[in-house]
């Protein structure tokens, strides 16, 4: 049982290490010269390295608050399960700490979504998506993952 809590917390933390780098890393999307991210634009010109922030359109707004709504849904998890931990009853099932879990996957899958559909719109046809982009990809199935094996797993002694 040790083992599959090991495992769970560290699925969990993957994620959600996973959520604060793609959120925080300029590199939503890269090009030759530039890159930018859900917070600042930034280019090389003439050598020198200039850093916009990012357009104030809705839709990077609503990108913004789903990533950190994410993240901030992920530590509560991360906190609940440990409360749950030493506070729910044998057999018991981590109903609340799956709930916030699974919220964090479909905030991160949404902002994802939601990138990519309106990234043709801002982002120049010479760039491409960036690893950061798809880190967030990433941390979706993870987080759905490890939420729902906290809804199926039951506390032991």
């Amino acid at each position: 049982m040790l083992i599959l809590l090991l495992g769970i917390v560290f699925l969990h933390v993957a994620a959600l290490v996973l959520l604060f780098v793609s959120t925080t890393v300029s590199a939503w999307t890269t090009g030759a010269a530039r890159s930018s991210d859900l917070w600042h634009n930034c280019s090389t010109t003439n050598g020198e390295f200039h850093c916009e922030p990012a357009s104030t359109g809705e839709w990077i707004q609503a990108v913004q608050a789903l990533m950190i709504l994410s993240i901030i849904f992920s530590v509560i998890a991360l906190i609940v399960f440990f409360c749950q931990l030493f506070t729910l009853q044998k057999g018991g099932r981590f109903f609340l700490t799956g709930t916030f879990q699974i919220f964090a996957s479909l905030f991160v899958m949404s902002g994802a979504v939601i990138y990519t559909v309106m990234s043709p719109k801002w982002v120049a046809p010479t760039e491409t998506l960036g690893w950061a982009y798809i880190l967030a990809w990433v941390a979706f199935p993870l987080a759905l993952i490890s939420g729902l094996i906290y809804v199926i797993l039951r506390k032991r002694e």
